[in-house]
């Protein structure tokens, strides 16, 4: 039996975001994402949707993710998808929109496991978020887990100031996670 206050968060492994410098992640993910529902654990998915009059096209110019097919989670990781506990759909940064702080809220996750893409940006934001919800939530930013789109400097320099939020002890491999104590005795 998994331990029902762990969670996995997928961010934003969609079409639009995996481009060569962040393809290799998605096998990665596929595997983390295959073990965690096989052992019983929760997985949710978010997908970020840009929309005109954003702040990403008004300030970045960039009107990307608007529509399918780049908003689409991607194809590997679509019947896992249809299986988890929720996708979220989002149009920040970060998982912890009102939708997100309820499932953590209604599910009792205090063990928050962030994966996927932009490091940098939005698995970042969502890492940062569920520290700064109290003490409460525990993150967990899993690196070899995660990509930018925007290259390895990218990655590194969100995993270096994810560190800085959230505590380095808090930034963790795939085959690091502690499955002994994510299942029950």
């Amino acid at each position: 039996m998994f331990n029902s206050s762990a969670v996995l968060i997928v961010v934003d492994v969609q079409n639009g975001f995996v481009r060569e410098e962040s393809a290799h992640v998605v096998p990665v993910i596929v595997d983390l994402v295959d073990r965690w529902q096989g052992a019983g654990g929760d997985v949710v998915f978010t997908r970020y949707f840009n929309y005109f009059g954003s702040n990403f096209e008004r300030l970045f110019k960039w009107s990307k993710l608007m529509g399918s097919p780049e908003t689409d989670i991607v194809p590997e990781l679509i019947s896992y998808a249809n299986k988890a506990t929720a996708v979220v759909d989002k149009t920040v940064y970060s998982f912890f929109n009102e939708e997100g702080e309820a499932l953590v809220r209604d599910h009792g996750w205090t063990d928050i496991y962030i994966c996927g893409i932009a490091t940098e940006s939005c698995v970042l934001k969502t890492a940062v978020d569920a520290f700064d919800c109290g003490d409460h939530l525990t993150p967990w930013l899993i690196e070899d887990a995660s990509a930018s789109h925007a290259g390895q400097a990218a990655h590194d320099a969100g995993v270096l100031v994810a560190s800085r939020f959230i505590g380095p002890n808090q930034i963790i491999k795939a085959t690091n996670i502690p499955w002994a104590n994510l299942t029950a005795a």
